[in-house]
């Protein structure tokens, strides 16, 4: 198959002015594959040859202005058209193959009920898995689609949807849209309707998920209605479609995708066990994330992939920003949630080999295969604190004014970042372009140092930069109280590079903390004082912002090396059992144990290290003992379980159905439970199969799956390896449960001899079945665990495979440069 290349797509945008899509798609002739029936009605400028995409099982017909096409001129994915200038038709007729991966049109039979769903993810160039089209973001047209659904099925679309007759179902036609954003979910949903605005809303689930989405309805049409209405106080243009719809669909590969009108979620956001109010506030998030869409990627739509960031980067920014304002009563500050989870991801991101510009040269990005690599944590999290470090620079009001000029201008048509900036640049007399080259054009991370000279009673600090971006950033100053309390003095603003020292009246600060509110995105050190302030004291720093602004820095030096593993484990065993903000707790935790305990101790400190871990889990549930802190225990639960290092305590709350003092096990739990047995050898199939045949949801399938593959046998690695190599036939959920359970630190000489399998069986495997199996593999089939010179050795020897497709390489390049950062985290760096 061939992948559209920007010139491609520029050629073919000048060549054609693309006007309507008639859809007819039959979901009625059996499991394997459906029909498909595209009219595409089009102007070609001039008389020229080009090409229409499709990716079908079999192509039937093709007929261009009443003249048949031969089909077997189809080559890979394009069928070529010789036009002549003037109005044209283009009718093609195909049958199409359902996916099992999360790509085109998925299709998914719930094991609870037996019920059968489908839906598309059409993103990039999978809308060629469903009908034939002109694929690229920048050739919008009109759609008008059609689906034969099975009886008892409802079909959701991008407008309103009306049944008829024999099963057929209509739907709107829609404003001018790109083909990526087309959608049609079909199934037996279960529905809950409202009417906001004018205009109809409504969430969908599968049946057997039913009463879950009903608990937290009123949760999610709240937080939906409330998203709106800031929206629309934000926004001068309203929003662009006819209704708004949620649909939470089975094995989703992304968090959610903002199809117009029909937004697309995974469904774990329908939530069967219990959460804590972060999670939850991430549902929140998402919800906001994606309505800022309509506005940013489906109103006004890049004109090539090289711009991705305009539309990930705003929606991140602006989802985190809006559930910060619209839902304060319900959620505690979220940008403390932003700071220690999706920005970490930004910053690692930002330091691999395979870095690039939030918004990079357009000859970086040649064609849809490059594309795809550049949906990481740059493009959202990086991109979205850049926002906001614009936002602290030029001002909020002037932002939105630059907003709503580029929406008016753009509005159902396609815009680049020159046109983005040069519309910020409208609204304000800052110089925005030369803050984009800045900021959006360069690669990697400032590491920004404070310098205090002084004494007594008056001190000058300096703001010391590795890096070439000026920062707009608070810096506080904290003084100790009589009772060891950190009390903050000042926090000045500053401007990096200086013009001059801050001044600075008083004694010399306990603590000085660099961008104290997190506005800017670099990395934070400390002085020595401070340092060692932060190190004992920081529970005692009143606001959590700052304790997440100390976090960060704490952990961005134990990956560079400036902190030891077991001095940032030490600090948390003495601060988080004290500390109040959930996001923070489940924060430090998951760093302390996915990347310290299993990665940046050595196999002979990894005990210590998981029992430090387990002492901090024990002491947050002893605090919460009295049921006040349900999300704080719950997180220390789940920690001390994915911990243990014995099974004793762990099997004895399996087989009581509770853990002492509380909560009893859910679903949920008891997987994670078996999971962690799993790994100690304290379980066995048939234990697995009886859990199994207690919860036969899909989620206690993938929990099976996982558990099957952790079990310390020859027999079960082999079985798993084979499930997911040997052949096609695990979906994409099922294939990264079964490779979540197959590496184990506790199981290394068990499975050392598959380390080198993996690369020869991943790029097979890979170019076999599509780039998001490719991604799966390349994230979770990946023996992470192995942190050794022999294993990295290994590992970039086989980066040279010419077989291996785009997106297992550039995951590859990113796990094999955190595997040389383990290394030198654990003073054995190469």
């Amino acid at each position: 198959m061939s992948v559209l290349t920007r010139d491609e797509a520029q050629t073919r945008a000048q060549l054609l002015d693309v006007h309507h899509y008639t859809v007819d798609l039959d979901l009625t002739t059996g499991d394997e594959t459906f029909e498909s029936t595209s009219l595409i009605r089009f102007t070609a400028r001039a008389a020229g040859d080009t090409f229409v995409e499709l990716k079908p099982d079999a192509l039937h017909s093709a007929v261009l202005d009443g003249q048949p096409l031969d089909p077997a001129a189809l080559d890979g994915n394009r069928l070529p058209l010789a036009l002549t200038e003037g109005e044209h038709t283009l009718s093609v007729t195909a049958t199409m193959r359902y996916s099992r991966t999360g790509e085109g049109m998925h299709r998914f039979t719930d094991p609870t009920d037996g019920e059968a769903y489908v839906y598309t993810q059409l993103f990039m160039e999978d809308v060629q898995r469903v009908f034939a089209a002109f694929d690229q973001p920048d050739l919008k047209a009109v759609f008008e689609v059609g689906v034969t659904a099975p009886e008892g099925w409802t079909v959701l679309a991008n407008g309103i949807t009306e049944q008829q007759a024999d099963g057929r179902w209509k739907a709107a036609p829609t404003p001018l849209l790109s083909t990526y954003f087309v959608c049609v979910a079909a199934g037996p949903w279960h529905t809950v309707r409202t009417e906001h605005a004018g205009l109809p809303f409504g969430i969908h689930c599968r049946r057997s998920l039913a009463p879950h989405l009903d608990a937290d309805a009123d949760e999610i049409l709240d937080i939906t209605k409330a998203c709106y209405d800031r929206y629309h106080e934000k926004f001068d243009e309203p929003y662009p479609f006819d209704s708004y719809d949620q649909a939470f669909v089975p094995e989703f590969n992304a968090g959610a995708m903002e199809n117009p009108g029909l937004v697309t979620f995974r469904d774990e956001f329908v939530f069967r066990s219990a959460v804590t109010d972060t999670e939850r506030m991430t549902r929140a998030m998402v919800i906001a994330h994606e309505m800022a869409h309509m506005w940013f990627g489906d109103l006004v739509t890049l004109r090539w992939w090289d711009d991705i960031w305009l539309n990930e980067s705003f929606a991140e920014y602006m989802g985190f920003q809006t559930i910060n304002e619209a839902c304060a009563d319900r959620f505690a500050d979220t940008w403390i949630d932003f700071g220690v989870t999706r920005k970490s991801w930004g910053y690692e991101a930002d330091q691999r080999p395979s870095t690039h510009p939030v918004a990079p040269d357009p000859d970086a990005v040649p064609d849809t295969a490059s594309a795809l690599l550049n949906f990481d944590g740059i493009s959202y999290a990086k991109g979205a604190s850049a926002l906001r470090q614009l936002v602290a620079w030029m001002g909020e009001k002037d932002f939105l004014a630059g907003i709503n000029i580029h929406f008016k201008r753009h509005k159902f048509g396609n815009a680049t970042l020159a046109d983005f900036i040069d519309n910020l640049a409208a609204a304000t007399d800052r110089d925005v372009h030369g803050w984009a080259e800045q900021w959006l054009r360069t690669t990697g991370v400032d590491t920004l140092t404070p310098r205090l000279e002084g004494e007594g009673q008056h001190w000058r600090l300096t703001v010391d930069r590795d890096g070439s971006r000026p920062h707009r950033l608070a810096v506080g100053v904290y003084d100790r109280d009589a009772a060891g309390d950190l009390v903050l003095r000042e926090r000045p603003w500053v401007d990096v590079p200086q013009e001059a020292p801050l001044e600075l009246d008083g004694p010399r600060p306990a603590l000085v903390v660099l961008n104290d509110g997190d506005l800017t995105y670099a990395k934070m050190r400390f002085d020595e004082v401070s340092r060692e302030t932060a190190l004992r004291g920081l529970s005692r720093i009143p606001d959590p912002l700052t304790r997440a602004v100390v976090w960060n820095a704490l952990r961005d030096m134990v990956r560079d090396g400036a902190l030891a593993p077991a001095a940032y484990l030490e600090s948390a065993l003495a601060h988080l059992p004290e500390e109040t903000d959930l996001a923070l707790v489940q924060g430090v935790l998951g760093f302390a144990r996915a990347q310290i305990a299993d990665r940046y101790v050595s196999e002979t400190d990894r005990p210590a290290a998981l029992a430090t871990i387990c002492e901090i889990a024990r002491a947050l549930m002893r605090r919460t003992e009295d049921g006040d802190a349900p999300g704080l225990r719950l997180t220390a639960v789940r920690t001390y379980i994915d911990s243990a290092t014995t099974p004793d305590k762990i099997a004895s709350w399996l087989a009581d159905g509770t853990v002492h003092g509380g909560p009893e096990l859910d679903p949920e739990l008891r997987w994670r439970i078996l999971a962690r047995l799993a790994v100690l050898g304290a379980t066995d199939e048939a234990a697995i199969a009886a859990e199994l045949e207690r919860d036969r949801s899909a989620s206690g399938q993938e929990g099976a799956a996982r558990c099957r593959a952790a079990l310390p046998t020859t027999e079960a690695k082999e079985a798993a390896w084979a499930s997911m190599f040997a052949t096609d036939d695990l979906s994409n959920y099922l294939f990264t449960a079964t490779a979540q359970g197959f590496w184990k630190p506790e199981q290394a000489e068990l499975v050392r001899d598959y380390v080198a399998r993996f690369y020869l069986d991943a790029v097979a495997m890979a170019g076999r079945r599509s780039p998001a199996m490719a991604e799966a593999a390349g994230r979770w089939a990946f023996p992470s665990y192995a942190v050794d010179a022999e294993s990295l050795a290994l590992g970039e020897r086989h980066l040279a495979d010419d077989e291996m497709i785009p997106a297992l390489h550039r995951k590859l390049v990113d796990q094999l440069d955190d595997l040389r950062r383990a290394l030198r985290v654990r003073g054995e760096g190469v």
